[in-house]
């Protein structure tokens, strides 16, 4: 406790959720302060930056020709060196940057379970050029259920299920280790890109990602709902006259769009369900499944995933910020994160 107090007199460490589409910032003693977009903007002639995180994604699709808005991750890993460095850098200065530290930062950060070597290299080779004394990879879904409360320290079984915006990971737990992972480029970002394709078929209107996404926050769903059918209007470019076009769309539509990716995370969970050790498989019967990530708030998915397992299942109570108040938590406890982090 003193040193973890004489250290946060010198430097203010960090927690990072490096997400495909959103990066959270834990600081030591604050919490969660920052919630962003993963995107920058950069000018091509100079490779400048032009804008970070929200900002940036307000100009996905809507860049003039001297102007990119990038993602630099993929599937939950770094697909561009350069501009998440760069990205990194913007945050860790942002956060970092309010508080008078004498010593750079230590930052723990939450990386996907199936990481390669290579992939973790670029993650701390970013993080250490942005500005970090020391960098600590953390597996997602164990940051996850820490953040969910989950006691995954003890004995016992614990499953979790992150459904983020490039990666679904199904995780078993017990004594501080992932025992069994299933892990599937399956999340967010294929549902958007799904709705996408979707409306182009029946439709033949071009949508972008951002109105995608906003189509799926709005009347997204796994299963089919008690109330009235929601619509939603939808403003895209038709693909045979070229000119500008709205349409309504229904709630069973875009499920209808979405059943596929649900398909996909739901074989996963019985996937990692059947190859769980049988005492672990027991335990579980008792604790349930927790779920976390964005996807985790598609509406009726934890009650298909009840139907489909016959299990407790729950929806984590800030299913965005477990990763980040995960890997958060363990910056005060110098054990567990020497137990948690992952190998050079």
């Amino acid at each position: 406790m003193l040193l973890n107090f004489v250290s946060r007199m010198f430097s203010r460490d960090l927690a990072i959720d490096l997400g495909t589409s959103n990066t959270l910032v834990f600081v030591q003693g604050e919490g969660v302060i920052l919630n962003e977009p993963s995107v920058v903007a950069i000018r091509l002639a100079d490779q400048s930056v032009v804008a970070v995180g929200r900002e940036a994604k307000e100009m996905l699709g809507r860049t003039p020709g001297n102007v990119a808005a990038i993602r630099p991750l993929k599937d939950g890993v770094i697909a561009d060196f350069d501009v998440a460095q760069k990205m990194l850098h913007h945050f860790i200065e942002r956060t970092a940057g309010r508080y008078r530290a004498l010593l750079r930062p230590r930052i723990v950060i939450g990386v996907p379970s199936g990481i390669t070597q290579v992939e973790k290299r670029a993650v701390r080779d970013s993080a250490m050029q942005a500005g970090a004394r020391e960098v600590y990879l953390m597996e997602e879904p164990t940051a996850a259920a820490i953040g969910a409360g989950m006691p995954i320290q003890e004995p016992g079984g614990n499953m979790i299920v992150t459904i983020g915006g490039g990666t679904t990971e199904v995780a078993v737990l017990s004594l501080a280790g992932v025992v069994y992972c299933e892990s599937v480029r399956m999340a967010g970002d294929e549902m958007d890109e799904a709705i996408v394709q979707y409306v182009k078929k029946h439709y033949n209107l071009l949508i972008g990602e951002r109105r995608a996404e906003a189509i799926k926050i709005a009347i997204g769903s796994a299963l089919k709902g008690d109330g009235e059918r929601r619509t939603v209007e939808v403003k895209g470019r038709d693909l045979i006259d070229g000119i500008p076009k709205t349409i309504v769309v229904g709630e069973e539509e875009i499920r209808e769009a979405l059943s596929e990716s649900v398909a996909t995370i739901v074989e996963t969970v019985r996937v990692c369900l059947e190859r769980t050790p049988p005492e672990l498989a027991a335990d579980i019967i008792d604790t349930g499944i927790v779920m976390a990530g964005g996807g985790a708030l598609l509406r009726g998915l934890d009650e298909l995933l009840r139907r489909e397992t016959a299990l407790p299942v729950t929806v984590a109570d800030n299913p965005l910020s477990c990763v980040a108040l995960g890997t958060g938590k363990v910056l005060d406890e110098l054990e567990l994160l020497r137990k948690v982090a992952l190998g050079r």
